[in-house]
């Protein structure tokens, strides 16, 4: 018996034995060998292909429109230089004063030692000075500055007070009842203005000579108008001082 392999045929010895169109059986191996050629040249391609690079998120962010970097400007440091604030106030200046009448030094400022008090017959403190004169006297503005009150005292008379630089106050006591022109609250003055007449109105002192009292405060604390006047001012003044 034959074997079963010699039984069997080949593809080609089939071909050749069988009338098959061989133009087409070639064709159709020259289109299968084109299709793996087609299949093994994508697959080459893909293996060789970079990766798609990711952007890197610390990259400056560009303008979409001019494609430029988009940097914020950079402040430059100032060149000038700070004010330097002044140390004080010009209106925080005493003004230059000076005697407020012409006369004598009759008795003196003394907030601590009581002194005899002719009219009053007892004794007390003397808060200014006294500066006798004739009645009717002029008396003068000791320094520039404004009126800030004028009243009726009732132990001092007619009484006129003014507001200098320095926080300071001169207050002039026992004036004649009338006051020359313009002299009112508010009033500016200047040095040297005339402001008022020496008067016999103020009755605790009514027993002694016509006389200015002449007060000074700085910073509200009453102060010896003495040491508020220059040398020269001072050289004119002969001392005649009460103390009884």
């Amino acid at each position: 018996m034959p074997s079963s392999f010699n039984n069997k045929q080949s593809f080609w010895q089939k071909l050749k034995s069988k009338n098959v169109n061989r133009s087409y059986v070639l064709t159709l191996l020259a289109l299968t060998l084109s299709l793996v050629v087609i299949i093994v040249a994508a697959v080459a391609a893909n293996r060789t292909r970079k990766p798609t690079e990711t952007p890197d998120p610390t990259d400056k962010v560009t303008d979409k429109v001019t494609d430029r970097v988009t940097e914020e400007p950079t402040e430059e440091p100032s060149t000038e230089k700070p004010t330097d604030k002044p140390s004080s106030s010009v209106g925080n200046k005493l003004p230059s004063f000076i005697l407020p009448v012409s006369g004598n030094l009759t008795r003196e400022h003394d907030p601590s030692l009581q002194v005899f008090s002719p009219t009053m017959q007892d004794y007390r403190v003397h808060l200014g000075i006294d500066l006798s004169t004739k009645a009717d006297a002029p008396v003068y503005a000791a320094a520039d500055g404004k009126i800030s009150k004028i009243w009726v005292d009732t132990l001092m008379g007619y009484c006129i007070a003014i507001k200098h630089s320095g926080d300071c106050v001169t207050v002039y006591k026992n004036l004649a009842e009338t006051l020359p022109e313009g002299i009112a609250e508010g009033v500016s003055v200047r040095s040297g203005q005339l402001i008022a007449t020496v008067g016999e109105s103020a009755m605790v002192e009514i027993a002694d000579e016509p006389h200015l009292h002449f007060e000074m405060t700085v910073g509200d604390l009453a102060v010896d108008p003495l040491e508020y006047f220059d040398e020269d001012a001072l050289a004119t003044i002969k001392k005649d001082t009460v103390v009884e």
